[in-house]
């Protein structure tokens, strides 16, 4: 549905306050660890602190005999194993028997206090068996044995991919000029300001109910059911305003399952919430990623082919790692025109806190590797590295080798509105010594196009109850982490029934009174949950139209809803309030209640591996960085970024401004200082598992950041919505490291980068990166790359409809 007055309407596309802004900024909102209960009980969970050992015997008598402790749990009461994805079902709730990470689970405590839990948590005693630690990519490929799991490819190799579409060879093969590269991206982790914290209880009639600071409540819900082995219609799930999540809050977590345990054994309310060192141990944090590159291309720059590889480190468990390693080599096509394209990769387990989707999703890391190496092949060729990319964009309308489907694509216009901001042409390569700029281009999803457990049911639902005072209660599953979507359902319904933000209640994140909705993450809640209520707001206009028009007696396609009235468009005048319809229709319908749905466009891959990848549009991002390094120490500041955003239609153009600064204060972070470091000689722990070491941008470092906001309407999302939350943190790493290179000349070809190695570079051979990548085991056979044929073209090039694909 587009806007009837251009890219504005009377809610959708105006700065409106967020819906629930004058309670968080006036203390009211309730966050997880702010709930209290009568007798409710405190949790404290006791961690290895071996990476990887076998756990020989658990003690906790002197913890049970300790005045105000009223149960300890330990891994032999569950058995039963959970996970995020159906395919990396290897988690427990505590420990059974084999630790994997120093952090790991192995009893649990509830006590009438806090103080009492950590008491008595210390008197447990744990007798471990030490086994090998793994604690790199390499060692995980050269240690098949002891595994860290009874699953996986092979050894400690979790998942490989091989696809190749097209013949890659070949095009290289046609290439002017080739370049091969190998990056690295270091691992880090969320920093949401608000800890994990779950509060459980049993109701009366033995129902089990749940407040968590959770991302993915539907998700939450069925690993309840799963472990406790109980009915899902007895579980509810609650998903408290979240402080903060960046996809760290979107897996099934150890805690929320143990503080339900205890509160069905206790009878008694059970809160835990985790301290900040065991955030950290929780992480699902970026992958650390190894890369290899490789990229044909013509004098002009077009590329002719590529051939990607990437080595993740998971850290101990699945998470969501298996789509994290089909990510890191999926979006490279949706951006520039790639005719031929090869991608493998590998993720291993390793003894560590496990790896998962962090803000970008497995997507930040490849797009460091290409946006460096394009910088890098433009100097090669004597060609602007804003040319070689603005030259060869993807097509709108079109699908790529690898089979997404792109519809809209503003990114030739966030180019050209960038640079001009930045005066990229005046300034690039013209700066005194010390001083340069950066360029770097990207793209994103706006939500997946397949379930994590595939079913044909929708991904988001929203009801909508219209009472007779002209009120509206939405109620949607999807979770407000700080991202806005509480207001974008307040928008959508506000702009087709014609009445405010304020005669909007939204009621979101309970299993008992919502419809489902997949998660607050991959980008996916302003276009799946905003076509769900455009729909059944859409629906509940009609009702009231119907009503309204035989009553009045005009026909139903002059009819407006606008500020809280419906009238005739012909003769304003001649209407009635908002409420007045809604009673109308009620006196003839009964009760108006609607539905909405979503459920995206199937994908046009029908290989395996190909329901990674497919969304129902894109979003894109251009970003200039500029940077000012002292060559003597290494030592550099970023004064500004300038970034221009995609967004297809602005719901909120206030917000959508703070979600691209939020990401460009998050890439800043990642480019120059945030990193998971760990000792190994001492066994694979943390070096600081805590803010005091672990190093973020503080206000003295923040840039200052120009946002520039380009709309460009895509059909698949309400009023031609597309996202914002996490598209714009991608260019910012790449645009920095290029900055660096133009500012004195060297190449820093991992993230982070920073003073050390820019020191390093500029007292060796002007670069800092991996030189090699790791090989693989002697007695380890990879499978067979899967061939799959590109899809037909017509005489322009453009892709047509795609054929069908067996799943290979």
């Amino acid at each position: 549905m587009a806007l009837a007055d251009g890219n504005r309407g009377r809610v959708v596309g105006q700065p409106h306050r967020k819906v629930d802004g004058p309670a968080k900024v006036t203390g009211q909102t309730k966050f997880a660890d702010d709930l209290s209960m009568p007798r409710m009980l405190a949790c404290k969970l006791l961690r290895s602190t071996m990476p990887h050992a076998r756990i020989l015997r658990i003690d906790a008598s002197r913890a049970l005999a300790l005045p105000g402790v009223k149960d300890v749990v330990t891994g032999a009461e569950f058995p039963i194993p959970f996970g995020i994805l159906p395919v990396s079902q290897d988690e427990h709730a505590l420990c059974p028997d084999v630790v994997r990470f120093v952090g790991d689970p192995v009893a649990a405590v509830a006590a009438i206090d806090e103080d009492t839990a950590f008491e008595a948590m210390q008197l447990i005693e744990v007798e471990y068996s030490p086994l090998q630690q793994i604690g790199s990519i390499d060692e995980a490929l050269q240690t098949p044995s002891p595994r860290i799991h009874d699953y996986g490819e092979w050894g400690n190799i979790h998942k490989t991919v091989s696809l190749e579409f097209g013949d890659t060879d070949a095009a290289l093969a046609s290439a002017d000029h080739v370049r091969e590269d190998v990056l690295f991206f270091e691992g880090n982790t969320h920093l949401p300001m608000e800890q994990h914290a779950s509060l459980a209880y049993v109701e009366a009639d033995g129902r089990l109910t749940i407040h968590s600071s959770t991302q993915t409540p539907h998700y939450l819900h069925r690993a309840l059911a799963k472990v406790l082995e109980m009915s899902p219609a007895h579980i509810r799930v609650i998903a408290t305003p979240n402080g903060g999540g960046f996809g760290g809050k979107s897996d099934p977590f150890n805690h929320e399952i143990v503080v339900a345990k205890l509160a069905q054994r206790t009878g008694r309310p059970v809160k835990i919430c985790l301290t900040r060192e065991e955030v950290f141990y929780c992480h699902r944090g970026r992958h650390p990623v190894l890369m290899w590159i490789k990229t044909g291309f013509k004098k002009d720059g077009a590329m002719t082919g590529m051939q990607f590889r990437s080595w993740l480190d998971g850290g101990a468990y699945g998470s969501y790692g298996v789509a994290s390693t089909y990510y890191t080599g999926a979006l490279q096509t949706v951006t520039y025109h790639v005719p031929a394209y090869r991608f493998e990769g590998t993720r291993l387990f390793t003894n560590k806190p496990p790896c998962g989707p962090k803000r970008g999703h497995g997507t930040p890391q490849p797009r460091f590797a290409l946006e460096v190496q394009l910088d890098k092949a433009a100097h090669d060729l004597g060609i602007d590295p804003v040319e070689i990319r603005r030259r060869h964009l993807a097509p709108a309308n079109s699908v790529t080798a690898n089979w997404l489907r792109i519809g809209s694509m503003g990114l030739g216009a966030c180019i050209d509105k960038v640079v001009e901001a930045a005066r990229w042409s005046e300034r690039y390569g013209k700066l005194p010594h010390g001083k340069g700029i950066g360029f770097a281009c990207s793209s994103y999803i706006c939500g997946a196009g397949l379930p994590i457990y595939w079913n044909n049911m929708p991904h988001s639902g929203v009801q909508l109850k219209l009472d007779r005072g002209g009120g509206v209660a939405v109620f949607c599953g999807s979770t407000e982490i700080g991202q806005g979507s509480d207001t974008i359902l307040a928008s959508v319904v506000c702009e087709v029934l014609g009445v405010w933000p304020l005669d909007v209640r939204v009621i979101t994140g309970d299993t008992d009174l919502t419809p489902v909705d997949l998660g607050s993450y991959s980008s996916r809640v302003t276009l799946m949950t905003g076509n769900a209520a455009l729909q059944a707001a859409e629906r509940a206009r009609d009702m009231l139209a119907e009503a309204v028009s035989a009553k009045l007696e005009f026909p139903a396609s002059r009819m407006v809803f606008a500020d809280r009235r419906v009238f005739d468009a012909s003769d304003p005048a001649r209407g009635i309030s908002f409420a007045e319809a809604v009673q109308i229709a009620e006196s003839r319908f009964g009760t108006i209640g609607t539905v909405g749905s979503y459920m995206p466009p199937r994908s046009p891959g029908r290989f395996r591996g190909a329901g990674v990848g497919p969304s129902p549009a894109y979003s894109y991002s251009a970003c200039v960085a500029e940077v000012d390094v002292d060559p003597e120490s290494g030592i550099y500041t970023v004064p500004r970024i300038w970034i221009a955003h995609d967004v297809g239609q602005c719901i909120n153009p206030v917000l959508v401004a703070g979600q691209v600064e939020g990401s460009v204060y998050m890439g800043l972070g990642e480019a120059m200082m945030e990193e998971m470091a760990y000792r190994e000689n001492r066994g694979v722990v943390h070096k600081f598992p805590s803010l005091l070491e672990y190093k973020s941008p503080t206000t003295m470092e923040m840039c200052d950041v120009v946002s520039i906001l380009v709309e460009d309407p895509d059909p698949n999302g309400p009023y031609g919505a597309k996202e914002v939350g996490q598209g714009p943190l991608l260019p910012v790493m790449p645009a920095i490291a290029n900055a660096v290179f133009d500012a004195v000349g060297v190449r820093i070809d991992e993230i982070p980068v920073t003073p050390e190695k820019i020191f390093k570079a500029l007292r060796g051979t002007g670069r800092v990166g991996p030189k090699s990548v790791p090989s693989a085991h002697p007695d380890y056979s990879p499978p067979p790359m899967t061939q799959v044929p590109p899809p037909w073209k017509g005489g322009d090039g453009k892709a047509l409809e795609p054929r069908e694909v067996s799943r290979a």
